[in-house]
């Protein structure tokens, strides 16, 4: 079984092709791409616009989507935002995270998104006790497997009581992405201390793994769990994989760094997002956070830095020196006010820059792409700081680099992962070729494939349905007003 697309034009090898026809077998894999075909083949859907491949989300925390438009109202800062999302994540539990997840993941599909890393701390159940031992799969009692329903179990059920299976929320995360049809790579968090040299407070009871050990043996675990529950297969039949993360210098000691490198694949890290942060780091290590990373033999071309907004030169030297990669997330930095980055600097040092979302204060991989450059012109003054490529390299191809996924091109042997643009909106028309980029919002991805199949269209969730109906049952699943 084969399934084709014939694209009226779309971004291959680095450029724009006229007539790009794409083949994938039934694991929804590209088998083969090829350009200059006139017309569509009889057996192809026709993709009108510009078809690029799917872009990378490089960092969500999914949760953090349900405070949308609601802590802008008395100004505020990082800070006092962070215990508003404190609130929020103590209503989680794993069937209201799953609902709450399925609606972001299609809503990220639908916003020009085919891939995700998902950067994830809520391990526990809300006093901080560890989700309890297997159960059968299937079992009615069991709150994951519930959560593959698409329907929001009112509190008070009887099987409240139930316990859940080990691993419960991390499972939730996954169902919801598979089901959904987005790639997720679950960035598993280490979260040990509430600051440098404090413990965790009782709003991050839920957070932490107690040691590095506690840590390190949970993951281990998650690992065989999920490599069991969700083989990783064909490039575009396999779906959920498993990375690290340190939450941050602030989350997670310095003498605890060291460990991950032992580790395999992708490390994520908070990275000097706040000044206080850098200043904490200093005080107590007579460092900043990306020398005492530096140290500790973390930074290497395995380690995604995000946000890496307060840095010195000698930061971005390390970081580019290992060529590491950048997450940026224009659109939070923008609305917490955390500042800018230097990616420009960090790019002509040696470091690969890639894209999130983070807090979801926007689902449009357009808007995010377009806030890289906008957010260089204005620290710069300057126009062009980096070229439609680089930002399409950026949301594509750098993004699957930190997530260490089979995307990021239309090239034999990844995933058929792909979104389609208008070229005839009130937005994008008269745009040039790849220069649509800075023209386009996710109200112009007119469709979004995955593993070779429809996922989105027109807004549309081909098999969930429509979105806003799924928040409304995410809302729900939390007893928050929607």
């Amino acid at each position: 079984m084969s399934t084709r697309y014939w694209c009226e034009s779309a971004w291959v090898d680095g450029a724009v092709a006229r007539g790009v026809l794409l083949s994938a077998d039934d694991t929804g894999t590209l088998t083969a791409v090829e350009t200059g075909i006139d017309t569509a083949p009889s057996d192809a859907e026709a993709v009108h616009g510009f078809v690029l491949p799917g872009g990378v989300n490089a960092h969500s925390h999914a949760f953090h989507r349900m405070l949308r438009g609601r802590t802008h109202g008395d100004g505020g800062t990082f800070w006092t935002w962070r215990e508003v999302m404190y609130s929020v994540a103590a209503k989680l539990d794993p069937q209201s995270y799953g609902t709450v997840a399925r609606a972001v993941f299609a809503e990220m599909l639908a916003g020009g998104y085919t891939s995700v890393g998902e950067f994830h701390y809520v391990h526990h159940a809300q006093d901080g006790t560890p989700y309890g031992t297997e159960r059968p799969r299937g079992d009615a009692a069991d709150p994951v497997a519930e959560a593959d329903d698409h329907t929001a179990r009112p509190r008070g059920d009887a099987n409240d009581d139930a316990e859940p299976r080990a691993h419960a929320m991390e499972r939730a995360l996954a169902r919801a992405a598979a089901s959904a049809g987005i790639r997720i790579r679950l960035l598993d968090t280490c979260y040990l201390t509430g600051a440098i040299d404090a413990e965790l407070s009782p709003e991050q009871a839920r957070f932490g793994d107690g040691t590095i050990d506690g840590y390190m043996d949970r993951h281990a675990g998650l690992t065989e769990a999920f490599a069991e529950e969700f083989p990783v297969n064909a490039p575009g039949e396999s779906f959920v994989h498993v990375g690290a993360a340190i939450h941050s210098i602030r989350a997670v000691p310095a003498a605890n760094l060291p460990r991950f490198a032992e580790l395999t694949g992708p490390v994520h890290v908070h990275l000097s997002e706040q000044p206080a942060e850098n200043e904490a780091c200093q005080s107590a290590y007579g460092a900043s956070p990306t020398e005492v990373l530096g140290r500790s033999g973390v930074v290497t071309d395995r380690l995604s830095a995000v946000h890496a907004t307060h840095l010195s030169e000698e930061d971005i030297a390390i970081l580019g020196g290992s060529r590491s990669t950048i997450v940026m997330c224009p659109c939070t930095e923008a609305d917490l006010a955390d500042g800018i980055g230097p990616a420009r600097e960090l790019a002509d040092a040696g470091a690969v820059i890639s894209l999130g979302s983070d807090q979801h204060v926007v689902l449009d991989a357009l808007r995010e792409t377009q806030g890289l450059e906008a957010g260089e012109r204005l620290r710069s003054g300057q126009r062009g700081r980096f070229s439609p490529t680089e930002l399409i390299t950026a949301l594509t191809e750098g993004g699957a680099r930190s997530l260490d996924l089979p995307v990021g091109a239309l090239e034999v042997g990844k995933a058929c992962d792909f979104v389609a643009l208008r070229t005839d909106s009130m937005r994008t028309m008269g745009s040039l070729d790849e220069q649509i980029i800075l023209t386009a919002t996710s109200t112009d991805v007119s469709l979004t494939v995955s593993g070779g199949r429809v996922r989105v269209r027109d807004g549309v969730h081909a098999e969930l349905g429509d979105i806003s109906e799924l928040y409304a049952q995410a809302f729900a699943a939390l007893e928050m007003e929607g």
